[in-house]
């Protein structure tokens, strides 16, 4: 997929020092869209923010050993890399964010679409 100029840029979203490994951090883009970054081992991640069952901010849930982030409110669970729903009760996937480290931040590009048909990211 070829992103259109304005997508391809990355933003600066965090720190990385305020993502210890293990930890999860809500971050607002300037769009208003809220975003969960993660440290799953070392690798820093972004998936959307909001379940996508009740809304319920993803940042206040658990990265688990098993590469998924649990929401705090219903126990839904969703892949880190791939915003793949897990567990239920969620049945729509969250969106996912590129991701690049720069010089200790955290830097973001807009999400990766998700074909709901065939269940696949297409970027």
């Amino acid at each position: 997929m070829t992103w259109p100029a304005s997508a391809s840029a990355f933003t600066d979203v965090a720190a990385t020092r305020d993502l210890p490994e293990g930890a999860l951090l809500g971050v607002i883009l300037a769009d208003g869209t809220s975003v969960c970054l993660y440290n799953d081992g070392g690798t820093i991640g972004a998936i959307g923010g909001v379940c996508t069952h009740a809304e319920f901010a993803m940042a206040e849930g658990t990265l688990r050993r098993d590469g998924t982030i649990e929401c705090a409110w219903h126990g839904a669970r969703f892949d880190c890399r791939t915003g793949g729903v897990r567990r239920h009760p969620a049945v729509e996937p969250l969106p996912i964010y590129a991701v690049r480290v720069v010089n200790d931040r955290v830097l973001l590009r807009p999400s990766i679409p998700f074909d709901i048909e065939t269940k696949e990211r297409s970027a």
